[in-house]
């Protein structure tokens, strides 16, 4: 049994970490901003990545930490130096105060492109601090994270419900199941070999060369009941004309943002082969048709889809 410390642990990513490590027989630390509810197994930890007395109490004494939380969607780049860079900063020098040495630090395949968006960018960076700690880190970074509870990817179910499927233009992208990301997670904290240590993995569903985007639209067609998706791409200027009218529609609320687009309008989001974790430490176990099948019945149950 080990003590991990985990980050981000109320957010999507982080509540699926949580459960395969309570699931494990570990015991957990959060961190949290809001007080949550009393669990068997986890101590929370009220404060957040700038509260430096916060993320001591968190790491002290910790096994292990998984770094989860940061910022998917900021109005500018300060906003994503400060959840993503900044704030990773802040953990790894805690976890040295500490001499907590253990962290797996989940990343994104954003990173591999700096100069393509903000967020991309902030990533690195975050990369960049965790690689000099003088910490034994492990990196992953996953590519589009879906199942149950998923927020991004609700808009595709929606509209291949409808029929109608607007993509960005024509590329490629892997996705991964939340239920197999976070058992990887937990095993590089708790049980990863000598091996993991350094290492930078890209992750996905095993699907080799992963799925164009008219593939992914499709699948979903399957997923959400429909026989036929009409999945319409569109060139990356209407993409980004869309985020510049969002964001004047709903401000910082937008979700199509202008370095979102940026990001979408990429045409390689698929996990490096030659980054894949070894089939000895872990591999995933949900084919993506079963798990959007299973992601769309959580939709609606919850109301979410019709």
């Amino acid at each position: 049994m080990s003590l991990l410390a985990i980050t981000g642990a109320t957010g999507f990513v982080g509540r699926a970490t949580l459960d395969k490590a309570l699931a494990a027989g570990h015991r957990v630390r959060a961190l949290a901003r809001s007080r949550q509810d009393e669990r068997a197994g986890i101590e929370w930890i009220p404060g957040s990545l700038e509260n430096s007395a916060a993320l001591d109490r968190l790491v002290r004494g910790a096994d292990a930490v998984i770094h989860i939380a940061g910022v998917v969607n900021a109005p500018d780049r300060a906003g994503f130096e400060a959840g993503n860079a900044v704030g990773t900063a802040a953990l790894t020098e805690a976890m040295l105060l500490s001499g907590t040495r253990r962290l797996v630090h989940v990343s994104s395949l954003a990173a591999r492109e700096p100069d393509l968006s903000d967020y991309g960018w902030s990533k690195a960076e975050a990369e960049r601090y965790v690689r000099t700690s003088g910490l034994d880190w492990t990196m992953v970074r996953p590519p589009a994270i879906y199942g149950p509870g998923d927020a991004e990817l609700l808009e595709l179910f929606r509209m291949a419900a409808r029929g109608l499927v607007l993509l960005p233009p024509h590329g490629r992208l892997s996705l991964i199941h939340v239920d197999d990301l976070a058992e990887l997670l937990v095993r590089l904290a708790a049980d990863a070999p000598d091996m993991a240590n350094g290492a930078t993995y890209e992750v996905d569903d095993g699907r080799p060369g992963g799925w164009t985007h008219k593939e992914l639209a499709h699948a979903i067609g399957t997923a959400v009941g429909r026989r036929s998706v009409l999945a319409l791409p569109l060139p990356s200027s209407l993409v980004r004309l869309g985020a510049r009218i969002d964001r004047r529609v709903r401000g910082d609320r937008a979700r199509l943002t202008p370095d979102r687009a940026a990001y979408f309008c990429h045409e390689d989001w698929v996990a490096a082969p030659a980054l894949h974790v070894p089939d000895t430490l872990w591999r995933p176990l949900i084919a993506t048709p079963e798990g959007l099948a299973q992601t769309a019945r959580a939709y609606r149950e919850r109301g979410h889809l019709r």
